[in-house]
């Protein structure tokens, strides 16, 4: 472990206590902000009695799976924070401890605010699309700002603390080990309610998925907020963090404290962007969502360039400024170009979706290997655009500026979060119209925005692959410097950096076993996400079958047994993947030393992207190939190809919504945690 950093020196003239106040206090004006539109939300009407009661039940359903999920996960942080106090430092135990509790906090906060203005954006589509809009934005808003806040409040104060950028780096894999747990729990939920709700509800008994006759309506409604706003929240908050700590790791190394301070303050220069675009975010009565939204994802991209080039200018010169500067824009660039690939590949407005859509006709064999193709096809783009942004911010600013590229990407985080959480609460908004009763104008209006809510999802997803693979880069640089740091493996090293010869056998077994881990842990979440819906539709038939009066709407569905299955199951079957994540990083290093890790790092993060985008976009198509023949294409609902595409789908939600993100925080959680056992590797 390195020494930390001697900075009293520059506390004398107070211009370095004056910047590194910048990056806090940055995060308290996002949690303000939050707290605001928390406050704004709440006021607007939640509607009729129904629509209140429809409401209260997806909120509880919501919190009873949050609290059980991290009550189960209270064991695991113990053990590991007395681990890391034993055998670490207690710098490390609390840092990691501070990283697991604000991500839960987190996914509470995002949790709360996208279930209690479901019914609220409801009532509000009565009166208007654009206030309707307003109202599950500033919702989704809530979460984006609570974890860009909480991502830059935890490490700035942890390194106005300990001022030292090596003993803070744990708070990533407090963030990453609850990420990791709450995208696969979440993804479990969410698909087991949903397969229950697609097979049972709309293939066998015919009736919408929305339908308040279908048992598993109430826990598919809680899967979207538990999955898409605790679970996207939780992935991006450990992004957030792991990237920021590894720039600050690189950035002490080459630049002393100019280094280490830079990357908060670009975390500062995103969330000022993303509070002042949310202002854009709006539209009238025939307006586009999409147009308003993008508005206020292109405002973030273009404020943040503009605010870090003064920022880079001036902390480093005009030379250095401008490289890095770059580099930012390169990770800018993958935000906007990861985003533009992906909902060419999963809209029904392009050729991919729409030839997966025709596939459906000659039956669910087709359309399974259709979609599998363009999963398959849409992973080469990304990859190109990858390769490129990292080429740049290497040729510009050497390796600060890959991590200053992931961090370009990931300070934006404020309104991607914000753009992704509005997409569940306009889907249940459209949920409760229907089981309210409501007048169908409602519906058509809920409908519009949930349909935007579709391609923010795949954006998002794309984003956090993205950022996920920016992110794992910046983590392998990082631990690249630590090896070189630690005295113990001085004959691994050349010009003082860490050389991995691919043609030792170590190192070729690191990356075998690195690129087996993903495939590995995909397996187990598909398996977790079949047993958990066979349990599903066990029960929705039992209830069709026992329960007097369902489909004639007299007898009322057992809701909370459904919410009860899938939470019982998504708890169970995320702790098998959970230590196979942990544990692995942990076997290699130790058994075989720092090379083999790297060989490690390297195969999980390569394999693990490729996982993600092909299972993200091939489950998006499958989606969007089932709304199209919904929509009246192909002879519309009812018919052999909707059929065929209701199948696709069904294979395609576990893809998209559990094992392809779990991908996402996995090679995180490996790049945290050999970061923190560089310093111990001896051979």
């Amino acid at each position: 472990m390195i020494s930390a950093i001697n900075i009293d020196k520059f506390l004398e003239g107070g211009l370095f206590l004056e910047l590194l106040f910048i990056a806090p206090i940055a995060g308290l004006v996002a949690l303000l902000f939050a707290a605001y539109l928390m406050v704004s939300v709440l006021r607007e009407s939640p509607g009729t009695q129904k629509m209140q009661d429809i409401s209260q039940a997806i909120f509880e359903g919501a919190m009873a799976f949050l609290n059980r999920q991290y009550r189960t996960l209270v064991p695991f942080t113990a053990i590991v924070f007395v681990i890391l106090y034993y055998f670490g430092s207690y710098q490390l135990a609390v840092s990691f401890l501070v990283g697991a509790v604000c991500s839960a906090i987190a996914g509470y906060v995002g949790m709360t605010s996208t279930t209690k203005s479901n019914a609220r954006t409801t009532e509000a589509a009565r009166h208007s699309l654009n206030k309707a809009l307003s109202v599950s934005f500033r919702a989704g808003a809530v979460m984006g700002m609570a974890v860009a806040g909480l991502g830059l409040l935890g490490v700035s104060l942890l390194y106005v603390v300990f001022r030292d950028p090596v003993v803070i780096n744990s708070f990533a894999f407090g963030a990453s080990a609850i990420a990791f747990f709450a995208r696969i729990g979440g993804g479990i939920f969410t698909k087991a309610a949903d397969v229950g709700a697609d097979l049972v509800g709309k293939v066998e008994a015919g009736i919408p998925e929305d339908d308040p006759r279908n048992p598993a309506v109430i826990a598919d409604n809680v899967g979207d907020n538990v999955g898409d706003t605790a679970g996207m929240g939780a992935d991006l908050f450990e992004s957030y963090g792991a990237t920021a700590i590894a720039a600050m790791l690189i950035g002490n190394t080459l630049f002393g404290v100019n280094g280490v301070l830079f990357p908060l303050l670009v975390g500062a220069a995103g969330i000022a962007a993303a509070i002042a675009s949310t202002f854009l975010v709006r539209t009238g009565e025939n307006g586009n969502p999409q147009a308003a939204l993008n508005r206020g994802l292109w405002g973030t991209n273009i404020l943040t360039a503009v605010i870090c080039y003064f920022l880079a200018i001036n902390t480093f010169g005009a030379e250095k400024g401008l490289g890095i500067f770059i580099a930012i824009v390169a990770g800018l660039a993958v935000n906007v170009l990861v985003g533009l690939i992906t909902e060419y590949y999963t809209s029904h407005a392009h050729f991919p979706t729409r030839d997966i859509a025709d596939s459906s006709r000659t039956g669910a064999a087709t359309n399974i290997i259709s979609g599998v193709a363009t999963g398959l096809k849409s992973t080469a783009l990304p990859m190109i655009v990858f390769a490129v942004a990292t080429y740049v911010a290497y040729t510009y600013a050497g390796i600060y500026g890959i991590a200053m590229a992931a961090m370009g990407m990931l300070c934006t985080a404020g309104m991607v979060v914000a753009v992704d959480s509005f997409g569940p609460v306009a889907d249940n908004a459209g949920g409760i119209a229907e089981m309210a009763e409501l007048p169908k104008e409602i519906r058509k209006t809920t409908d519009k925005l949930d349909a935007v809510g579709n391609t923010t999802a795949a954006i998002a997803k794309g984003f956090a692959i993205g950022s996920a693979a920016l992110t794992a880069l910046a983590l392998f640089t990082a631990f690249g410097e630590e090896v070189a740091k630690n005295p113990k493996l001085g004959g691994l090293l050349q010009d003082g950096h860490l050389v991995v010869n691919l043609t030792e056998p170590g190192v070729i077994i690191g990356i075998f076993l690195g690129a087996a881990l993903p495939f590995l842990v995909c397996a187990f979440t598909m398996e977790a996400v079949g047993k958990a819906a066979f349990e599903m539709i066990g029960e929705v038939r039992r209830q069709f079958r026992e329960i007097p009066g369902i489909m004639e709407g007299t007898g009322r569905p057992d809701y909370a047994r459904c919410v009860d299955i899938s939470t019982k199951a998504a708890i169970r079957e995320m702790l098998l993947p959970g230590v196979f994540a942990v544990g692995a990083p942990l076997i290699v290093g130790f058994l075989m030393g720092a090379k083999a890790l790297a060989g490690f790092l390297a195969g999980v993060t390569a394999a693990g992207v490729l996982l993600a985008i092909f299972m993200s976009n091939a489950g998006g198509a499958w989606d969007n190939a089932k709304k199209f023949i919904e929509a009246g294409q192909h002879g519309g609902k009812g018919t052999p190809a909707h059929a065929a595409a209701v199948i696709g789908d069904t294979v395609g939600d576990p893809f998209k919504d559990t094992s392809g993100p779990a991908m996402n925080p996995l090679i995180k959680v490996a790049g945290t945690i050999s970061l923190i056992i560089a310093p111990l590797l001896f051979f």
